[in-house]
Parts: structure tokens; sequence; C-alpha cells
């Protein structure tokens, strides 16, 4: 189901859940998501490697974004929505 459909009005859906993979922020939002929080990554590699493991986590998540959205035909973030994840709209 589809996080807009329910909402009585439209509101900013923001998702915090442990994302770790750029398909997973993907997903999220297809589903109706406006942004989707990664503190858990960025945690890991801030605990890891300091700023440089934050850096890293940062790009390994817009590299898999990236390669998903060109997977799927998305240009852009606007472009993303229920039909790359099999939901009509």
């Amino acid at each position: 189901m589809l996080i807009q459909s329910c909402l009585i009005r439209r509101a900013p859906i923001i998702v915090d859940s442990g994302f770790r993979r750029g398909t997973d922020i993907f997903k999220a939002l297809a589903m109706g998501a406006n942004p989707v929080s990664i503190g858990r990554a960025y945690i890991w590699g801030l605990a890891a490697f300091g700023q440089p493991g934050v850096e890293k986590v940062l790009d390994m998540l817009d590299a898999e974004l990236s390669m998903i959205m060109g997977q799927v035909g998305a240009r852009t973030i606007a472009d993303i929505g229920p039909q790359h994840i099999g939901v009509a709209r």
C-alpha cells in the first residue's frame, strides 16, 4: 500500500528504518516517502572510520541509488514512483 493513500491530507512522509542500501532508499521513495533518513549507515561509517567513513557510506548509497534509478529509467528523484516497484498509480 502506498504511504500517501493512507493519509487524509497530503503531508510529508519521513522514513527512518535503518536503510543500508540504495535500493532500500529507492523503494521507500517509490512508496511515497519524501526524505529518507540514513542515520544508521552514517553512524556505522563514522564509528568505523570517522569522516572518511561517512563520506564512503554516502558515496556508496549514492552509487547504489543512481544504479537502480538507471536500471528502471528514472532520471531524477521526482521520476521515481510506485510503477517502479510493481504498484499501479
